[in-house]
């Protein structure tokens, strides 16, 4: 119960570490870089993507699976939703005992269109797994190293196992409420991504408060339509992995989705963006995910629909904008959940 893992040396996998290690757990960060790895435990700094912030001389890294899968009996996934995949496939070189998952990633795969715990169960065995939970929320890592106070949602079918975690991350200035709704908490987590691009993208565009509020607006009501016709609770969308996160990624500079956005509304392409970005914008691939999730499950998203046209098709964001703008009328409240 006090040894835990931390797959993924990034900003996020790296906050969450130094809050279960000053929560007085043996934690232990696995990096694929040995750098990494040393930089942490002998200069106990990760410069790259938290600059400034000293770690607690309590959390060790290694770059070694096997040492990470001996060390825990609690594995937190904190890797990119498109490295869910080969992660797993390393862990289970080595695996050889029942793990409590928890995962903080938040994206869905293109194609396949299933969320990170669905990836999770079809690359592990289930004689590996002994639940799975999800740590979603309004959370920049900035934020969270510096203790100022923040709240997520642990979610799992299980509540005991949601409560475990809970329990492992709660102190003065991170809280973790618990829900049994992984639908919709994976749902929020992963789509808040893709409205955040598009409200960069206003920012970029120069459009001003009225439009980005109603952006994010009508972007929670379409992640809302999406996750209930996948069986999410709608009450799941006005919590913190619903709300809340949607409105600080759409607000925050910290947010690379939103970064991401504002360069592509001030005229950079695609490829252009991510090459200067240089960290993973999952908001990218989840737009290819929700276009096909849209016409799958014929569920109105005409900001995603937008945002993949921009993103994928070439089209303008000038021209978009104004195109979703002069689309057919409709009642606000009945268009909600159909």
């Amino acid at each position: 119960m006090n040894r835990v893992a931390v797959l993924g040396a990034g900003s996020w996998g790296t906050s969450l570490a130094i809050v279960l290690a000053e929560n007085g757990l043996d934690t232990l960060i696995w990096s694929h870089r040995k750098d990494q790895a040393n930089e942490i435990n002998f200069q106990h700094t990760n410069a790259k993507y938290l600059p400034s912030t000293i770690l607690p001389d309590s959390l060790n890294a290694t770059s070694d699976m096997a040492e990470v899968v001996e060390h825990a009996g609690i594995i937190v996934m904190a890797v990119p939703t498109k490295g869910i995949r080969e992660t797993c496939q390393k862990m289970l070189q080595t695996l050889n005992k029942k793990v409590l998952f928890v995962h903080v990633s938040k994206g869905i795969e293109p194609d396949s269109l299933m969320r990170i715990s669905e990836i999770m169960r079809e690359e592990i065995p289930a004689k590996f797994i002994e639940d799975i939970v999800v740590l979603s929320g309004p959370s920049h890592a900035e934020d969270v190293v510096q203790h100022h106070p923040t709240t997520v949602a642990s979610a799992c079918e299980n509540i005991a196992s949601a409560e475990r975690i809970q329990d492992l991350f709660m102190n003065q200035y991170f809280r973790v409420y618990t829900n049994e709704d992984v639908v919709g908490v994976e749902i929020g987590g992963a789509l808040k991504n893709v409205i955040a691009l598009a409200a960069g993208a206003v920012d970029g565009l120069g459009f001003g408060d009225n439009a980005k509020a109603a952006l994010i607006t009508r972007g929670l009501a379409e992640i809302s339509r999406l996750g209930v016709k996948l069986g999410a609770n709608p009450l799941t969308f006005a919590g913190l992995a619903g709300m809340g996160d949607l409105i600080v990624t759409c607000t925050s500079v910290h947010s690379r989705n939103w970064r991401a956005g504002n360069m592509l509304g001030k005229g950079l392409s695609l490829d252009e963006i991510l090459d200067q970005m240089g960290m993973v914008v999952e908001g990218v691939r989840t737009t290819q995910a929700a276009h096909q999730l849209a016409a799958k499950y014929d569920v109105s998203m005409p900001i995603s629909e937008a945002l993949y046209g921009v993103l994928f098709e070439g089209k303008d964001p000038h021209k978009v904008v104004k195109e979703l703008m002069l689309r057919e009328k409709t009642q606000e409240l009945d268009a909600t959940y159909e």
